[in-house]
């Protein structure tokens, strides 16, 4: 018996090419979406799972309690050892201390070969090994206890030395101090937040920067200061954080500790928080998981639609079988298995489609997930989807088939009944308001993403090439700005600590004129020579511009720090005294500058205060005619690397470290826009597989309208009016639905576009488009077909 069923389902198949082409197609794309947003949603949370004592490690965090509660990854450097010492949670704690650029020089008789590692640098405490899972190759980790010790990942083996032997080789850093690879680690594994591969010896910390490697650093908190911990079993995180608390009353005065508090954080939270750099947010992965669940619908959607269209063309064929002796069981298992055959093919077909995806889905994200990395959950999963499609887009159409009566459909007289045309329009109208979901989606993202392109920032951004100063010796910093001004084609050139939005931001507390209370807030301070205001266009409100200086005199601040401090306009601030980082940083404000985002659209304009300071400059920004940059672009490496021969040259544009802000919201932006013209496509496709369907069917009603004087346009009517009713139907439940899902999405930023009516009307507009040019193609076809043919149509 079930060889007969797949004998006489294969022989349909083949008898209803059409028909099968167009299921085939799209439940393979439905099918294929899913399995790639599987894979990558099983990607991600599998970051970190590798660790043998996962659920016992924790990052200790800062909590910043000034006007609300802000969290912050990084630590003061001298808290690991406190934490160390003064608690008996953890059974092993580490510091690490990561460095934002870095290049490694490897010398040999007859060569010397220069890297730039970027991120990849970290000044490292040998209990980071034994709290994470990172098996040694050669050597030991313990090496890491010496000074001028470094453990590093066999890749960076090979790339240093070679085929040699690594144990033993010397490299210097930072062209500052050499060190000797005393361990060799395996490979980061691929779903891994701990990006490091180069662990230096953190004795040496105190060699780059005395004052972060002190132990009474404790206010100033550098970026890439973390500490981790290995609790002990059975202790409570809860517990940790309320003894915590003794770090801010022993180690801050009584000011300080009412802002400076720590907690723990999970290491299954690092990949998913944000707010602290995680990677991708969980409500991210559920949004995409639905976004799956509904291209699956879509699918299955499309199946029951054509399939329970379909249906009217082997109405006679269910009669024959059941006169001559089939079951109502039988008739309903043998369109099982038809179904079963037609999803089969497409689950070969979207696997197929998944292993070309997933590598542009990788280049696409910057990522490196893999088909093969999930082989039995991902078998697993496809079993369950395979069972589950073919039971929903098998199981109603089966159900309405064999319940035909054996004398209507001999008699021909078989047509929708009112359950079946209900369920059928109920189908289309989910398949709609799903579209328009994912469509209203892509135009919000698209317009959040132009909104933060074309904005206002408060500065020029275009033109601006941002060169990299590897020390801060005054001469070199003349001869620099001496010959890059003499280029034709450049208009300024302007040294800083960082240019208006950048990764490497300092905050710092801040007393006002003869306050004697520091302020509840922190002020971002920028480190800027006279030129900084002219080379990006930024605008004083009040005041006058800094006068040339080495040393901090004078300060700017921006209007968000005169609002701060409740003045009544910025002219009031003019002449007075402010001092910053405690005593460190004192003198008088002689500018106020218009407000700039210093950070991305996620946060809020904070206050700023820029003041000169050579010792601390680390940008050199140039902005040049753009026309001209091209032929510039070469001479600004050939002058820099001249004056800095020992170091690698960088330069990267500054409108590019913009973009990058804002490279994740880009990237949803692409995925939902693939999948969204993934839904599309599907729901064209059953569309225009149903209009097919519904015009054969009334083949003979259309000969009767044209024979009695109708018009092409109103037979073209008669398929777009029920059509257009659903697509405004299903709008309605759809727009609600959608406008706050991206509502919830619009949070993430500080500024933002509103959810307008245009936004709307756009998706349900495009809605309307695409169905119209669907349905209007097939009933067109169907509308200037002869009328004596059409009623001859038995």
């Amino acid at each position: 018996m079930l060889r007969n069923y797949f004998t006489i389902a294969l022989r349909n198949i083949r008898k209803n090419g059409g028909y099968t082409l167009i299921n085939v197609t799209g439940l393979s794309l439905g099918i294929c979406a899913t399995v790639v947003i599987y894979v990558l949603v099983s990607y991600h949370l599998s970051f970190d799972n590798f660790h043998h004592k996962k659920e016992q490690i924790y990052r200790i965090i800062t909590e910043f309690h000034q006007e609300g509660v802000n969290y912050a990854k990084a630590v003061p450097q001298p808290l690991g050892k406190a934490f160390r010492n003064d608690f008996t949670f953890g059974e092993k704690t580490a510091r690490i201390v990561r460095l934002n650029n870095s290049f490694v020089t490897v010398e040999s008789r007859n060569d010397v070969k220069k890297f730039e590692e970027d991120a990849r640098v970290a000044y490292t405490e040998p209990e980071f090994f034994e709290i994470f899972d990172f098996p040694v190759n050669e050597g030991t980790i313990q090496s890491l206890a010496r000074p001028n010790t470094v453990v590093i990942t066999s890749s960076l083996a090979t790339k240093y030395f070679g085929k040699e032997n690594a144990l033993g080789k010397t490299i210097k850093v930072n062209n500052q101090e050499y060190f000797t690879v005393g361990g060799v680690i395996k490979n980061l594994p691929k779903n891994t937040d701990l990006s490091s591969e180069i662990f230096l010896s953190y004795s040496n910390l105190k060699a780059w920067n005395s004052w972060l490697a002190s132990d009474s650093s404790w206010v100033g908190i550098y970026s890439g200061s973390e500490c981790f911990t290995l609790l002990k079993k059975n202790v409570r995180p809860a517990d940790v954080k309320r003894e915590m608390a003794k770090i801010s009353t022993k180690y801050y005065d009584k000011d300080e500790a009412k802002t400076f508090r720590f907690s723990l954080q999970p290491l299954h939270d690092i990949h998913f928080n944000t707010e602290m750099d995680g990677d991708i947010s969980k409500r991210t992965l559920y949004t995409l998981s639905v976004i799956g669940i509904f291209l699956l619908v879509v699918a299955c959607v499309n199946f029951v639609n054509l399939a329970t269209a379909h249906s009217l063309k082997r109405a006679k064929e269910v009669g024959v079988r059941k006169v001559l002796g089939s079951n109502k069981s039988q008739i309903f298992w043998q369109f099982i298995s038809e179904t079963f055959v037609i999803v089969l093919l497409a689950m070969i077909l979207s696997l197929l489609l998944s292993q070309a995806a997933v590598p542009m889905i990788n280049r696409l994200l910057d990522i490196q997930m893999s088909l093969s990395a999930e082989t039995g959950k991902l078998a697993a999963f496809l079993l369950l989807t395979f069972l589950i499609v073919v039971f929903l887009s098998g199981f109603y159409p089966g159900v309405i088939q064999s319940g035909w009566r054996p004398i209507q459909t001999l008699k021909g007289q078989v047509k929708s009944s009112g359950s079946a045309y209900s369920v059928r329009r109920m189908l289309v109208g989910l398949q709609f308001a799903i579209v328009q979901m994912l469509i209203i989606g892509v135009i919000v993202i698209a317009a959040q993403m132009h909104f933060a392109s074309n904005a206002d920032l408060g500065f020029k951004k275009e033109g601006i090439v941002l060169l990299n100063l590897p020390d801060q010796d005054k001469a070199t910093f003349t001869a620099l700005n001496n010959q890059l001004n003499q280029l034709p084609g450049v208009e300024t050139v302007s040294f800083a600590s960082a240019s208006p939005v950048s990764n490497t931001n300092n905050t710092t507390g801040m007393r006002y004129d003869n306050r004697t209370e520091a302020e509840t807030f922190d002020v971002n301070t920028k480190q800027v020579d006279h030129n900084y205001l002219s080379t990006y266009g930024i605008k004083l409100v009040a005041g006058r511009n800094l006068f040339p200086s080495d040393t901090v005199r004078e300060f700017l601040v921006n209007e968000m720090l005169v609002r701060k401090l409740r003045l009544k306009s910025p002219q009031e601030i003019i002449g007075k005294q402010i001092y910053v980082n405690g005593d460190h940083w004192k003198g008088t404000v002689v500018g106020v500058v218009r407000d700039f985002y210093n950070y991305s659209f996620h946060s809020e304009i904070v206050p700023v205060c820029m003041m000169s300071d050579l010792g601390r400059y680390r940008t050199c920004s140039v902005r040049a005619d753009a026309q001209s940059l091209p032929t510039l672009l070469p001479q600004f490496e050939k002058i820099w690397t001249k004056l800095y021969p020992d170091h690698i040259y960088s330069a990267t544009f500054f409108d590019d470290n913009i973009s990058r802000l804002y490279e994740k919201e880009r990237q949803m932006l692409h995925l939902v826009e693939l999948f969204a013209g993934i839904a599309i496509f599907i729901g064209c496709l059953g569309l225009y597989g149903l209009v097919s369907f519904l015009a054969l069917q009334k083949t003979k009603e259309i000969g009767v309208r044209k024979v009695l004087g109708a018009s092409v346009n109103s037979i073209i009517w008669l398929f777009g009016r029920e059509f257009s009713i659903l697509v405004v139907m299903s709008f309605v439940f759809a727009a609600p639905l959608a406008g706050w899902v991206m509502h919830q999405w619009l949070q993430n930023f500080a500024y933002h576009i509103p959810l307008n009516a245009l936004i709307f009307l756009g998706s349900i507009g495009a809605t309307l488009v695409l169905t119209a040019l669907t349905v209007g193609y097939r009933s067109l076809k169907a509308a200037n077909a002869n009328p004596v043919k059409s009623l001859r149509t038995e």
